[in-house]
């Protein structure tokens, strides 16, 4: 059981930092049983705190946020703080990736650390949101995601006002507040429940844009910030049509990959025999799909594994599987796609898209269909989640701030050829970090680089960052694997 339950509602909500009133500290105990254990001697603790559903209105409704720490294992002459993580999405939980993801950083910053993660509200145990049936989202097999003629592009847009009333008559009285700012009004909570004066902090995808929102209006509240796989300055539904086209190009990448080990995966000498393979295996299950596993839990399979250069070669395998035994087997994901998990990840990824910034009209997402299907007659659209605040029922009516001049510099991390979030969102975002620096893995395909690709120039790069304030002189090029081996 998670205990210690602490209001926050008596907060500074933002600018310098100033006398706040008496806050009681967080108080830590046991974690729930889900959550992975440490290995020996490292330990850690959790606890909850409350904070305003609505931080405008600081004296109505309260939620609870989940909250874990696992203590820096240094002396406490080397600890120089708190780090706040958190893994992306929107929608991923932050509790046990404080677990997973300290288990990858470099010894110094872990000696250097608490390390402290949370579940963003909506999220995991921090008041999940649940938005049903998500408009049909996940029906087995699913339907066909990319439209290809009239009566199927009515169908998508009825499937995405279906999803929004679906999350509209899930969420109630939260669905506006569950954004992104309000999650970083959240952060600064956690601070000052700690008795910390500054924060630092290490967010991936998702994680960078709730960092830079975190540094928009707290900028003298920042302390050191790692931002990796950055999401650019965007509304959410031009970062998603940036995405869908990245991936185009990715997939293009892993044709030509898979067609220079054609000996291996036997899905053809050239890249236009390995598309002409792969188009045969999309159009097989949308024809028949295979209990359960049609063109949506194809398209998800490919979204998942072209983010990823080590699992190229278990897609490849897959095609080729299917291609000569009719059975989808080797494309499933381990973990079903409606399990309570991912269903919380779907439902708060869009609730918080849906809340930080403006929607685009029914006219548009159509046209931006047609126009990415005109570059490429088969793309994978699963990344589109943005579409549905089409039809929200409370649409911002402004894009949420990132960034500030008055932040002190932040440390960006980007692969270069990342189709999930592409290198230019992180070009972008440091305009708005004056001074910060950008870090970029080269001959790398992959999302997520620091204390995850095993690049010691990278992260040896960011712990000098965190550890002493190092602050790169200059932008760092950092060289990557290139395409991956074939065993």
């Amino acid at each position: 059981m998670l205990c210690a339950v602490l209001t926050a509602a008596t907060l500074a909500p933002a600018g310098p930092i100033q006398a706040a009133t008496p806050t009681p500290p967080l108080r830590f105990g046991a974690c729930p049983d889900s959550l992975p254990n440490p290995p020996a001697p490292t330990h850690v603790e959790c606890g909850r705190l409350r904070v305003p559903l609505d931080w405008n209105r600081p004296r109505g409704p309260h939620i609870e946020m989940a909250v874990s720490r696992i203590r820096a294992s240094g002396s406490h002459g080397e600890r120089r703080g708190i780090l706040l993580v958190n893994p992306g999405g929107p929608g991923g939980s932050g509790l046990s990736y404080a677990v997973t993801k300290r288990a990858k950083l470099p010894e110094s910053v872990r000696r250097t650390y608490d390390v402290i993660g949370f579940d963003p509200r909506g999220v995991g145990q921090s008041a999940p949101v649940n938005c049903g049936r998500m408009g049909g989202l996940f029906t087995s097999p699913g339907a066909n995601p990319v439209p290809v003629d009239r009566p199927a592009e009515k169908n998508y847009l009825t499937s995405l006002r279906n999803l929004a009333d679906d999350c509209a008559a899930g969420a109630g009285e939260s669905l506006p507040h569950l954004s992104t700012e309000q999650t970083a009004r959240d952060m600064d909570a956690i601070r000052a429940a700690l008795g910390e004066r500054r924060t630092s902090f290490l967010g991936v995808s998702y994680g960078s844009y709730l960092g830079a929102a975190y540094a928009a209006r707290f900028p003298h509240r920042v302390g050191r910030m790692v931002l990796d796989s950055v999401v650019g300055p965007w509304d959410w539904y031009d970062f998603d049509v940036i995405q869908s086209r990245a991936l185009l190009r990715q997939r293009d990448t892993f044709f030509t990959w898979a067609a220079a080990h054609a000996d291996r995966f036997g899905l053809g000498g050239s890249a236009a025999a390995t598309r002409r393979a792969y188009l045969r295996v999309r159009h097989g299950l949308t024809r028949h799909p295979a209990e359960g596993f049609g063109p949506a839990e194809f398209d998800r399979a490919v979204y998942r594994a072209l983010g990823r250069t080590e699992r190229w070669v278990g897609l490849a395998e897959g095609l080729h599987d299917y291609l000569n035994d009719g059975h989808p087997d080797g494309l499933r994901p381990t973990t079903a796609f409606d399990s309570p998990d991912s269903r919380n990840y779907e439902a708060a990824n869009r609730v918080v898209k849906c809340a930080d910034s403006p929607a685009p009209t029914p006219h548009r997402i159509l046209a931006d269909i047609h126009r990415t299907r005109q570059l490429d007659p088969q793309p994978v659209l699963t990344g589109m989640e943005a579409p549905t605040c089409a039809y929200w029922r409370h649409k911002p009516a402004r894009r949420t701030p990132l960034g500030s001049p008055d932040a002190p510099p932040v440390l960006l991390v980007a692969s270069v050829h990342d189709p999930v979030t592409p290198i230019e969102g992180a070009r972008r975002l440091r305009r708005l970090l004056p001074g910060s620096r950008l870090v970029t893995l080269d001959k790398d395909y992959s999302h997520g680089v620091f204390a995850s690709r095993g690049n010691a120039c990278v992260d040896n790069t960011a712990a000098a960052y965190l550890v002493h304030g190092t602050t790169p002189k200059a932008d760092v090029n950092c060289t990557g694997p290139g395409l991956p081996d074939v065993p």
